[in-house]
């Protein structure tokens, strides 16, 4: 099943796909056919309602299919999308997960590595990417993202797709600029020796993500989330992203270091994942036939295209506004 969440007429609403081109509006249709989940307003909702109400979502399908002309639906152009799940109570991001640009790393650690933005950062297809020019520069980042479809403790690996509603495409909206400033070089204080009364100086760097991942609009997210039994296999779609139409970048999720499986396990092991958070899976960044990188699309520029497009779950775009 195909998802999505926006506001038509006014007011946010959510809906299903069958093409990519047509909405079917869930509330209105939970209202007429099943009452008893008229209480289901969000994509979130229907997450947390569990199997027997995405069972009615896909017997509603069913219907639409055998007989479209009897449902009203919408067209892309007559909604504002907003990202599928508006308010994960967190949205994880691997970083450096690319197996394609492992010469880049000179140290780091054996296992996934995690950052988190908020919900504050949110944007769906067709929204504004917010830019200031205290922001410096800022960059996309093409990602894959899994949204998480029961509450998750301790998941093994060989368990952890059971745990997974879908997918999304994720644009990583970054400013190095802010990274740099938001950097410390500083001495951190160690016990020495084991000794609880001695304490060492030892040099260390460390940068924090809060200003530079997590600024408003810096989390550009659909506009479809696709359910996990539509995509075989989630490592082995092409990812591209585009710049004012133009490909920089051409990968495969195959390259991604970490799998979603040991993700999933891994990140469960410290936190408890709930139902509609989001895992984005780690930049695409293998560069496109005629060359380039991500890093140097300029969304500090205003009105840059940026397009984000993962094989079987459809293109995100997003174009770039200086705000004052």
């Amino acid at each position: 099943m195909r998802f999505a969440s926006y506001i038509a007429n006014g007011k946010p609403r959510f809906g299903l796909s069958l093409d990519g081109q047509r909405i079917y509006d869930l509330t209105a249709l939970f209202e007429r056919h099943h009452p008893e989940l008229a209480h289901v307003r969000t994509l979130l909702d229907l997450i947390e309602a569990g199997t027997d109400a995405q069972g009615q979502v896909q017997r509603l399908q069913d219907k639409i299919a055998a007989r479209p002309g009897d449902f009203a639906c919408l067209k892309l152009d007559e909604v504002q999308f907003l990202a599928p799940v508006t308010r994960p109570s967190k949205i994880c991001c691997i970083a450096l997960n690319n197996s394609a640009n492992t010469d880049r790393i000179i140290s780091g650690p054996k296992h996934p590595a995690m950052f988190v933005k908020g919900a504050n950062s949110l944007a769906g297809h067709g929204a504004l990417i917010h830019c200031k020019q205290a922001y410096g520069r800022v960059h996309p980042e093409p990602e894959l993202a899994v949204v998480m479809g029961k509450q998750a403790k301790d998941v093994p690996v060989g368990e952890a797709y059971d745990f997974v509603f879908g997918y999304t495409v994720h644009n990583d909206v970054t400013s190095p600029t802010m990274r740099a400033e938001d950097t410390f070089h500083y001495r951190a204080i160690h016990p020495k020796n084991g000794n609880s009364r001695e304490i060492e100086y030892v040099d260390t760097w460390v940068s924090y993500t809060g200003r530079y991942k997590g600024c408003d609009t810096f989390a550009c997210m659909g506009p479809w989330l696709v359910t996990r039994d539509e995509i075989p296999d989630p490592h082995d779609l092409v990812i591209e992203c585009r710049a004012d139409n133009e490909l920089i970048t051409s990968d495969n999720t195959a390259n991604l270091f970490y799998k979603i499986p040991e993700v999933i396990s891994f990140l469960s092991s410290y936190m408890t994942l709930l139902p509609g958070d989001v895992i984005s899976m780690g930049t695409a960044l293998q560069a496109s036939s005629k060359g380039g990188a991500v890093q140097n699309i300029k969304l500090e520029k205003p009105g840059t295209k940026v397009s984000v497009s993962i094989e079987r779950i459809g293109t995100l775009e997003n174009t770039s506004l200086l705000v004052s």
